[in-house]
Formats: C-alpha cells, structure tokens, sequence
C-alpha cells in the first residue's frame, strides 16, 4: 500500500475506477496499455465473468447475469487525482470519462459502470485478479489549471404557480380522486389502493408535500423503472393532473412524473448507445415503457384540453409532454402554442423551448443545434453527447425531464 504524500491541510487524494468491455483479450491489453500511458495505478484484464469459472469464489457455476457478453473481456482500472477537493476536479473528471469512454469505443468496446472515492480506500479493495500493470505512487497528472464549470445563462422569468400545497391537502385531494375512480382500496390498482388503506388514512401525517409525491411516485414506478403497474397507474395520474382540487404546483410535479416515464425507455437507449453499437444490436424498447408512453399518449387529447385554465409553469411541462409522448396532430397544437410561454431570447429557458420545438417539429437538425446550444452551458449534456451513436431525439429525450423540472421547480416548492 502506498499512501498519497499530502501537504498540510490538502485534500486526500481521489481515485477514480473505470470499467471498460472489450470483445478480446488483444483489444482488453491495448486498453490497458493506453491507460497506463496515462499514469493509471492499477489495471486488471480479466474474461467477463471470470469468476464463475473459479472453484474458489462464490460465483462460481452461477448463471451468467449479462449472458450477450459471453466471450469479452474487462479491463478495470484505478486512477488517482490528488491535490485538489471532489468538487474542483468535476470538470476534468468528466473529461477523463469522456477520453477513457473514447478509448473503449476506438477499439469496439463500451465503458458501464465504475466507482469513485479516497484513493487510498480504493486501492485496498482493488481485486488484482488479472493484474497487468501496478505503478505505485502513480498519479494521472492534472493541469496547472483545471477547467471550470460553463457560466449558465440567465433564468427565465418568474413562474405563476401557487405552489405544491400543505401535505395534509394533497394527501386529501389525491385520496378523495382515487376513491371517486375506484371505489375502495379492493376495486383500485396497487398504485391507488394503499391511498384507499384504512391503515394508510390513519397512519402518521407527511412532513412535506415532496415526500408524498415521491411516495407516488416510487409507487407508479418503482425507481423509475415502468411496468404492468406503471401502464395501468397512467390513467390515475392523468385524473389527478386535470382535477381542480389538487394544487396547482402539485398537478406541475405530476406532468413531470408522466414526462419522466414517457422518456425511460428513449432515455436507456441514450445511455446504452455505446453498448448497442458494440454488440452490433438494435435497440428494442422494453414492453413496458413502450406500453406505458402509448398509454400516456392516449391521455395528452384531455391533458391538453386544459391548456388555457394551467399555470404557465404546468403549460411548460406539459408541452415537454406533448414532445414526448403527443400524436403528430397534437405536437402540432402544442407548437403554435409555444410561443406565449415566457422565455426570452439569451436566457436558459430560451434553450430549453428550442430543443422543445425542435422535438415537436421532428427536426433533426434543429436538434443537433439545440443540443449543441445546451452542452454549452451544461457539461452532463456535453458528455451524453460525446458517443456518435446516441440518436439526437432519444439523447434529446433523455436530458428534456432535467431540464424542464429544474426550470420550474422554484416555483412549485417555493
């Protein structure tokens, strides 16, 4: 073990792994090799799913869990970066993914996964099974000056809302529209039934309007994750948002919710891109998220109906909906409307409506310039953006719940 020399005072040092999959053991050394040269402490190269192969370990004869990688290799990786706090090396740590991402993909591979923290930690827990290269002490050298974050643009305008309301008034109108819908807790879906609970009507009040709604929300979709559940719940979300007794800010919350579960599957692809090409698939949408965007899309017609009587903040989010999930007849509608929406030209919300109008128009190349317009000012685009084989609309899709929600946030928790 070689600990980092540190001067008084100085943060401990970082170390960063990184896992790349390549389709050969040559492929997974001329990696490594490259991630020596860039002064990596430790590297392993070992046959994906090594373990199962070894008498010793307890995976040993276990069923493969990513049986499409049979016969790849692996190479991990240990990178330390000392001199400086987590926070100011953000910047050139998402450099550093982005070149090592760039590496695996140059020689038909992808990077999944990894782990951060103390340096020092992380070399004590490195399996050095396959270990190919160990240079002790080593350090990734760092700039004289590391890269800052981009100065974003001015917000938009203030958005009308009233806000999410008191928990004990949204638990009430929530659980006052599942009653009307379903009856009681035995006629209505698991994701309105424990509203309709006996225990759950007398069990200790919410804190916080937002810890409800994210106990909602895990119920339609456990960690964002759609299902027959999340389908069948698509129709009792959709009656909360277009019912007057719910908040205005809390209806805003819940197009959000909708528009986070239009784009899952999209947003997988985007983040899978690198992996798909590898392995020479095509993507295939999961039933679920596919089934749950149709059901979605069946109840934009009566979401948009209620266009004029919305806050401006849930006009927003919902004509980020309407690019998701919306008819071409609908997304149109939706477009001529855009323009009331208070976005001025320069400010970040004026990026935001551009990538929507380009999302509704179906315009490629209006979305390579929006998508362009907003890695400008934010880095997590920027590097979503580096793989060439994300499609612009499913990386558009993937980054527009963030953005919208991030937008109109202050004003619903205010």
């Amino acid at each position: 073990m070689h600990d980092q020399p540190m001067t008084l005072g100085s943060p401990p040092a970082w170390g960063v792994q990184y896992w790349a999959y390549l389709p050969s053991e040559a492929a997974a050394r001329a990696v490594a090799d490259a991630l020596a040269e860039l002064q990596h402490r430790l590297i392993a190269v070992r046959a994906h799913n090594h373990f199962r192969f070894d008498p010793s370990s307890f995976w040993y004869g276990q069923p493969s869990m990513d049986p499409e990688l049979e016969g790849w290799w692996q190479v991990f990786s240990l990178a330390v970066y000392s001199g400086h706090d987590r926070l100011a090396l953000d910047p050139f740590l998402r450099s550093e993914r982005t070149r090592v991402a760039g590496m695996a993909r140059s020689h038909g591979g992808f990077v999944q996964g990894g782990a951060e923290g103390h340096a020092v930690t992380l070399e004590q827990s490195f399996t050095r099974v396959g270990l190919l290269h160990e240079r002790a002490a080593a350090e990734v050298p760092l700039p004289d000056l590391l890269p800052v974050e981009p100065v974003p643009p001015a917000a938009g305008p203030a958005w009308s809302c009233s806000g999410a309301g008191r928990p004990s008034e949204v638990v009430q109108a929530v659980a006052a529209v599942a009653e009307r819908m379903y009856g009681g807790a035995q006629e209505a879906p698991d994701v309105a039934g424990w509203l309709l609970d006996e225990e759950f009507a007398f069990g200790e009040p919410y804190g916080s309007t937002g810890e409800f709604l994210g106990d909602l929300a895990d119920a339609v979709a456990h960690q964002g994750t759609c299902t027959d559940a999340t389908v069948e719940a698509v129709p009792f979300l959709a009656a909360l948002i277009r019912d007057a007794g719910v908040p205005a800010g809390t209806r805003v919350v819940l197009l959000g919710d909708l528009l986070r579960l239009a784009v899952t599957g999209r947003a997988t692809a985007a983040s899978l891109a690198d992996r798909i090409a590898a392995l020479g698939n095509v993507w295939e949408e999961p039933a679920a998220d596919y089934m749950t965007r149709r059901a979605i899309g069946r109840e934009m017609p009566a979401l948009l109906a209620n266009w004029d009587v919305e806050s401006d903040a849930a006009r927003f989010v919902l004509a980020a909906l309407a690019a998701a999930a919306a008819s071409d007849g609908d997304a149109l509608v939706t477009r001529l409307r855009l323009a009331a929406l208070p976005a001025p030209v320069g400010t970040a919300r004026a990026d935001i409506m551009a990538l929507m109008e380009a999302l509704l128009r179906g315009d490629q190349s209006g979305l390579r310039t929006a998508l362009d317009r907003l890695a400008a000012w934010r880095p997590d685009i920027a590097e979503r953006s580096q793989s060439p084989y994300a499609a612009p609309r499913d990386l558009a899709l993937s980054v527009l719940p963030d953005l919208v929600m991030a937008d109109v946030g202050p004003a619903v928790y205010r």
